[in-house]
Protein backbone atom coordinates (compact mmCIF):
# COMPACT_ATOMS: atom_id res chain seq x y z
CA UNK A 1 0.00 0.00 0.00
CA UNK A 2 2.93 2.42 0.91
CA UNK A 3 4.34 1.72 -2.46
CA UNK A 4 0.98 2.61 -4.61
CA UNK A 5 0.79 6.10 -2.36
CA UNK A 6 4.65 6.35 -3.19
CA UNK A 7 3.92 6.01 -6.95
CA UNK A 8 1.04 8.45 -6.71
CA UNK A 9 2.41 10.91 -4.66
CA UNK A 10 5.88 11.39 -6.59
CA UNK A 11 3.98 10.43 -10.55
CA UNK A 12 5.06 12.95 -12.73
CA UNK A 13 1.84 15.00 -12.90
CA UNK A 14 1.31 15.06 -9.13
CA UNK A 15 4.28 17.29 -8.99
CA UNK A 16 3.22 18.95 -12.13
CA UNK A 17 -0.35 19.82 -10.32
CA UNK A 18 1.89 20.96 -7.40
CA UNK A 19 4.57 23.20 -8.72
CA UNK A 20 1.26 24.53 -10.55
CA UNK A 21 -0.68 25.21 -7.62
CA UNK A 22 1.92 27.32 -5.88
CA UNK A 23 2.99 29.24 -8.56
CA UNK A 24 -1.16 30.37 -8.83
CA UNK A 25 -1.21 31.18 -5.60
CA UNK A 26 2.20 33.52 -5.84
CA UNK A 27 0.94 34.83 -9.04
CA UNK A 28 -3.03 35.36 -7.64
CA UNK A 29 -1.01 37.58 -5.21
CA UNK A 30 0.74 39.58 -7.89
CA UNK A 31 -2.29 40.24 -10.15
CA UNK A 32 -4.29 41.46 -6.49
CA UNK A 33 -1.60 43.80 -5.34
CA UNK A 34 -1.50 44.67 -9.20
CA UNK A 35 -5.24 45.52 -8.84
CA UNK A 36 -5.46 46.88 -5.41
CA UNK A 37 -2.10 48.53 -5.68
CA UNK A 38 -1.63 50.10 -9.44
CA UNK A 39 -4.64 50.02 -11.40
CA UNK A 40 -7.87 50.68 -8.82
CA UNK A 41 -5.58 53.99 -7.28
CA UNK A 42 -5.69 55.13 -11.05
CA UNK A 43 -8.97 54.65 -11.79
CA UNK A 44 -9.96 56.57 -8.41
CA UNK A 45 -8.03 59.15 -9.52
CA UNK A 46 -9.65 59.73 -12.86
CA UNK A 47 -13.24 59.14 -11.49
CA UNK A 48 -12.15 62.13 -8.87
CA UNK A 49 -9.98 60.39 -6.01
CA UNK A 50 -12.15 58.03 -5.05
CA UNK A 51 -11.12 54.97 -3.17
CA UNK A 52 -12.65 51.86 -4.45
CA UNK A 53 -11.64 49.63 -1.25
CA UNK A 54 -13.84 52.60 0.77
CA UNK A 55 -17.23 52.31 -0.85
CA UNK A 56 -19.78 50.45 0.88
CA UNK A 57 -24.12 50.99 1.80
CA UNK A 58 -24.66 50.26 5.47
CA UNK A 59 -27.65 48.09 5.55
CA UNK A 60 -28.52 49.07 9.47
CA UNK A 61 -30.37 52.29 8.03
CA UNK A 62 -27.41 54.71 9.72
CA UNK A 63 -25.49 56.87 7.84
CA UNK A 64 -21.79 57.12 9.25
CA UNK A 65 -18.76 59.67 8.32
CA UNK A 66 -16.45 57.16 6.87
CA UNK A 67 -16.19 53.48 5.53
CA UNK A 68 -13.96 53.22 8.85
CA UNK A 69 -16.36 54.69 11.31
CA UNK A 70 -18.75 51.65 9.37
CA UNK A 71 -16.39 49.21 10.42
CA UNK A 72 -15.53 50.59 13.90
CA UNK A 73 -19.27 50.45 14.82
CA UNK A 74 -19.71 46.89 13.15
CA UNK A 75 -22.22 47.76 10.96
CA UNK A 76 -23.43 44.86 8.19
CA UNK A 77 -22.15 46.67 5.02
CA UNK A 78 -22.93 46.11 1.42
CA UNK A 79 -19.32 46.48 0.53
CA UNK A 80 -19.25 47.05 -3.48
CA UNK A 81 -16.10 48.97 -3.81
CA UNK A 82 -14.23 45.67 -2.99
CA UNK A 83 -16.51 43.74 -5.03
CA UNK A 84 -15.42 45.75 -8.21
CA UNK A 85 -11.87 45.46 -7.28
CA UNK A 86 -12.09 41.49 -6.46
CA UNK A 87 -14.18 41.43 -10.41
CA UNK A 88 -11.49 43.15 -12.11
CA UNK A 89 -8.75 41.20 -10.20
CA UNK A 90 -10.68 37.71 -11.51
CA UNK A 91 -10.76 39.16 -15.14
CA UNK A 92 -7.27 39.99 -15.26
CA UNK A 93 -6.23 36.82 -14.31
CA UNK A 94 -8.78 35.05 -16.35
CA UNK A 95 -7.52 36.87 -19.25
CA UNK A 96 -4.13 36.14 -18.70
CA UNK A 97 -4.80 32.51 -18.49
CA UNK A 98 -6.43 32.91 -21.36
CA UNK A 99 -3.70 34.45 -23.36
CA UNK A 100 -1.11 32.33 -21.93
CA UNK A 101 -2.83 28.95 -22.94
CA UNK A 102 -3.84 30.49 -26.46
CA UNK A 103 -0.13 30.75 -26.56
CA UNK A 104 0.74 27.01 -25.72
CA UNK A 105 -1.81 25.85 -28.08
CA UNK A 106 0.10 27.97 -30.70
CA UNK A 107 3.51 25.77 -29.91
CA UNK A 108 1.59 22.35 -29.93
CA UNK A 109 1.86 19.48 -32.34
CA UNK A 110 -1.39 20.07 -34.35
CA UNK A 111 -2.62 16.83 -34.80
CA UNK A 112 -3.94 15.33 -38.32
CA UNK A 113 -7.33 14.62 -38.41
CA UNK A 114 -7.96 10.98 -37.92
CA UNK A 115 -8.55 9.11 -41.33
CA UNK A 116 -12.03 7.84 -41.82
CA UNK A 117 -11.72 4.25 -42.87
CA UNK A 118 -12.24 3.87 -46.76
CA UNK A 119 -15.33 1.99 -47.86
CA UNK A 120 -15.20 -1.94 -49.05
CA UNK A 121 -15.18 -1.86 -52.48
CA UNK A 122 -13.57 -5.03 -53.46
CA UNK A 123 -14.11 -8.51 -52.41
CA UNK A 124 -11.07 -11.59 -52.72
CA UNK A 125 -11.97 -14.42 -54.50
CA UNK A 126 -12.26 -17.46 -52.81
CA UNK A 127 -11.01 -19.73 -55.63
CA UNK A 128 -7.84 -17.79 -56.95
CA UNK A 129 -7.95 -15.32 -54.27
CA UNK A 130 -7.89 -11.91 -56.18
CA UNK A 131 -10.03 -8.66 -55.63
CA UNK A 132 -13.07 -8.13 -57.71
CA UNK A 133 -15.67 -5.51 -57.08
CA UNK A 134 -17.77 -6.42 -54.53
CA UNK A 135 -20.77 -6.12 -56.81
CA UNK A 136 -19.25 -9.17 -58.85
CA UNK A 137 -20.92 -12.72 -59.17
CA UNK A 138 -18.04 -14.02 -61.18
CA UNK A 139 -14.26 -13.57 -61.30
CA UNK A 140 -13.25 -11.94 -63.49
CA UNK A 141 -9.67 -13.75 -63.28
CA UNK A 142 -10.88 -16.86 -62.73
CA UNK A 143 -14.45 -16.87 -63.92
CA UNK A 144 -15.68 -18.76 -61.06
CA UNK A 145 -19.01 -17.88 -59.45
CA UNK A 146 -18.90 -15.43 -56.37
CA UNK A 147 -21.14 -16.05 -53.30
CA UNK A 148 -23.36 -12.99 -52.37
CA UNK A 149 -21.29 -10.43 -50.62
CA UNK A 150 -22.60 -10.44 -46.62
CA UNK A 151 -24.30 -7.62 -44.66
CA UNK A 152 -20.79 -6.23 -43.25
CA UNK A 153 -19.20 -5.83 -46.38
CA UNK A 154 -16.43 -8.09 -46.05
CA UNK A 155 -15.11 -10.73 -48.50
CA UNK A 156 -17.51 -13.86 -49.41
CA UNK A 157 -16.31 -17.38 -49.44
Amino acid sequence: MFKEFKDFAFKGNMIDLAVGVIIGGAFGKVITSIVNDLIMPLIGLLLGKMDFSSLYIPLDGKTYESFDKAVEASAPMFKYGIFISNMLDFLIVAFTIFFVLKQLNRFKKKQAPAEEPKPVTTKECPKCLSEVPLKATRCKYCTSELVAVSTKGSSAN
